[in-house]
């Protein structure tokens, strides 16, 4: 009977950047068409997981700042447009 491995779920990330670092280096190298197809598949898992961390950091912050600014939060302008 063959035993098929069954890999470990990566660390999660110690920050949002260190994150968005490893996402840019394995679409990098998704991109480059070098990977085999399950080290493809591998990477592709491992991104969406990534992508899932990044979301719920996001969505942390937003929460945070809706408290710091009294659940208001401005719109962003432009850097051309000219705030009343």
């Amino acid at each position: 009977m063959s035993k098929k491995l069954i890999a470990e779920p990566a660390a999660a990330p110690a920050s949002f950047e260190e994150a968005m670092a490893e996402l840019a280096q394995l679409v990098t190298q998704m991109e480059s068409g070098q990977l085999p197809l399950e080290a493809s598949v591998a990477a592709y898992a491992r991104g969406s997981e990534l992508v899932k961390y990044c979301a719920g950091q996001l969505d942390k912050v937003e929460s945070q700042v809706k408290i710091l600014e009294g659940d208001m939060l401005k719109p962003f302008a432009d850097a051309g447009e000219v705030q009343p």
